[in-house]
């Protein structure tokens, strides 16, 4: 195994930063997993949200917030065909919820912004999971206060586990050839306290940091076995969208996307992450060469071509893999049948819905109230509105537009096809089931409505760029 300093060394063609970076970035420390909270066999689980100090970087330490822990949050395996009791204690001193991004669950479980938590409440709801295995997330989501409370800490990865991964024959060995990697880019001042102190350009495109930040560290290797080795990766950012490759161009295998396995493995050979997208790849080690997963910058550009701060951007090392041959081997190829599925409606006859998602620009932003900086179909999110009411088991084609700037878009309690993206067919990437998706101009989603939503918890549909959410690019809809 070669040294991370030589291996980085051998990568001094691709900059290490999005921006100048704090020297701290610099270790060689070996990036550690989330605690594993495995649920599938006691059916339940606690989460305690909770403040506490983090050192991401040597300058200093940083007020965080997390579940269970100082940031972040554990991540959660729960079973597929099963209910699963949750518990979720709120000891800050302001309200959270606890959002399940990815599971369909009603509307009472999904833990939007009608569903907060005040300091010293606990919520229990119960997940009962009818959908296929999947990698999820969940996160807050307290309408204006997303951002910053994502930003704290307030997120973590949640599993749904179908117990049949070997058989599959994909890595299964938690934090060894089965990686949980959530990508953040955060900045940091010089005590090393976490900086989200937002400009104008971050209010307008979303916050993008200064500093890639993986499971909550700075600077961390990958050590893996050689091998077949799986990544589940998870953009937990605010804004960034990574265009992700690998440093020596070698292939990556997909095999899953937000709510599920493929029938079988796509090879790519480049993959967009945008805020709130989850994806699961394999990579061959077998040769022994340590790599890195390396990102193009980040492509979300105004009109006039504004990108935020620090201006035009270079490539940047998300995260080096040193291969460690003493470390055992359980998969040596890769997969050829994985045993999901992939939609294949057409949308012919199907009932349309028209969604824009709007931007105010310059002074005229600026001079709105923070909460309605943005919209959708013209309209400001507002808490009071039901913006649509769907009946149950309805079966919708949305016509997603964005002019001004690439969006995320994100549906509550559903998992959608995509049949175009700017006007062509979908991405290879994004041929399977999906609960999100970066709209570049425009695209269209073939949507079924399954779950419950009532008026009193009903179900959202939002840019996921989290400033753009909290600035008012959020609707509402009703199910049943």
């Amino acid at each position: 195994m070669i040294s991370r300093r030589n291996f980085l060394s051998g990568l001094s063609t691709l900059p290490v930063t999005m921006y100048p970076v704090l020297a701290a970035a610099q270790t060689s420390s070996a990036l550690t997993m989330p605690p594993l909270l495995d649920a599938t066999k006691t059916g339940r689980f606690q989460l305690t949200a909770q403040r506490g100090t983090t050192a991401f970087v040597d300058a200093g330490t940083s007020e965080t917030w997390g579940f269970n822990q100082s940031y972040l949050g554990p991540t959660l395996r729960i079973a597929a065909g099963k209910t699963t009791a949750a518990e979720v204690q709120n000891t800050l001193n302001e309200p959270i919820s606890v959002h399940w991004h990815g599971l369909m669950v009603p509307g009472d479980a999904d833990g939007g912004p009608h569903q907060t938590i005040a300091q010293g409440e606990t919520w229990t709801p119960d997940l009962a999971i009818t959908q296929p295995a999947s990698t999820a997330w969940y996160h807050s989501h307290v309408h204006g206060s997303t951002a910053r409370q994502v930003q704290n800490g307030l997120a973590g990865v949640l599993q749904i586990d179908d117990g049949r991964d070997e058989e599959r024959g994909l890595p299964n060995t938690y934090g060894v050839d089965d990686l949980t990697l959530v990508l953040q880019d955060r900045r940091f001042d010089r005590r090393g306290r976490i900086d989200y102190d937002l400009s104008m350009p971050d209010q307008m495109m979303g916050f993008l940091g200064d500093t890639m930040v993986i499971n909550g560290q700075v600077g961390r290797t990958a050590v893996v076995p050689r091998g077949i080795v799986r990544l589940r990766l998870v953009n937990g950012s605010n804004a960034r969208i990574y265009p992700l490759s690998l440093s020596d161009g070698r292939e990556m295998h997909l095999i899953a996307t937000d709510n599920g396995y493929l029938d079988r493995p796509i090879v790519l050979t480049n993959l967009t992450i945008a805020p709130g997208e989850r994806y699961e790849v394999l990579i061959d080690l077998t040769d022994g060469s340590d790599i890195a997963l390396v990102s193009a910058p980040n492509p979300n550009q105004m009109m006039g071509g504004m990108m935020g701060i620090g201006g035009t951007e270079t490539s940047f090392v998300v995260l080096p893999f040193s291969v460690d041959s003493t470390l055992p081997t359980a998969k040596d190829r890769m997969p050829n049948d994985i045993g999901g599925s992939r939609p294949q409606g057409d949308g012919s006859g199907i009932p349309e819905r028209s969604v824009t998602l709007d931007m105010q620009m310059g002074m005229g932003m600026m001079m709105r109230r923070a909460s309605n900086r943005f919209s959708i179909n013209g309209d400001a999110f507002d808490m009071d509105t039901i913006n649509f009411e769907i009946p149950r088991g309805t079966v919708e084609r949305w016509k997603i537009t964005a002019d001004m700037m690439m969006h995320p878009f994100h549906v509550h309690g559903v998992s959608f096809q995509v049949l175009s993206q700017g006007g062509r067919s979908p991405t290879a990437q994004n041929t399977g089931w999906k609960d999100t998706v970066l709209v570049d101009g425009n695209a269209e989603l073939l949507v079924r409505f399954d779950q419950d939503a009532s008026n009193e918890t009903p179900f959202m549909y939002h840019c996921h760029i989290l400033e753009h959410e909290d600035g008012g690019m959020m609707g509402q809809f009703t199910v049943g």
